[in-house]
């Protein structure tokens, strides 16, 4: 009895994803630059508050630390805020959808790929503001973190792989 081991390339895995995609907020300051700016306020803060230390009115000079302080402040609530993101895939029997906080908290979703579906909600002047994925009765909102224009690529991305999963 002749015996063949099946070739890894023809087996279909019904979980592998055919669309996957890993949604972060956009931030355009990474660390160098963040430390940049917050020496060139420094500098720009110590330069300014001089005349008013010689002047006699020094509390000034505190009031130039504490914008410093809340502008360092304000860049750390927003790295922090970064850390979060979410993760979208779609596979033949499945749609897995995970939301990540920035403190790790994760949410996560399975919806049976056969009854799901994307719904949008278009605004004529800005494009697609929300993107949900729907399946029975329960709506969960997408790609909150990205431009309109960004929504709809992920959309038309997701829609395409839903549409290949049910075999349409």
């Amino acid at each position: 009895m002749d015996q063949r081991h099946p070739n890894p390339a023809t087996i279909h895995n019904s979980d592998t994803p055919i669309f996957a995609a890993r949604i972060t907020p956009h931030r355009s300051l990474g660390t160098q630059g963040f430390r940049l700016v917050m020496t060139l306020v420094c500098l720009a803060s110590i330069i300014s508050s001089i005349p008013f230390m010689i002047a006699g009115a020094w509390p000034v000079a505190g009031f130039f630390g504490l914008d410093v302080l809340a502008l360092y402040v304000a860049f750390r609530v927003n790295f922090h805020d970064a850390r979060g993101f979410e993760e979208v895939a779609v596979s033949p029997v499945k749609v897995m959808l995970a939301k990540v906080t920035p403190k790790g908290e994760r949410a996560e979703w399975r919806f049976d790929t056969i009854f799901t579906r994307l719904e949008r909600q278009d605004d004529e002047d800005f494009g697609l503001m929300r993107l949900c994925v729907v399946s029975r009765g329960q709506s969960v909102p997408v790609a909150q973190a990205l431009s309109p224009g960004e929504r709809a690529s992920l959309y038309d991305a997701m829609a395409g792989a839903l549409a290949k999963a049910k075999g349409a």
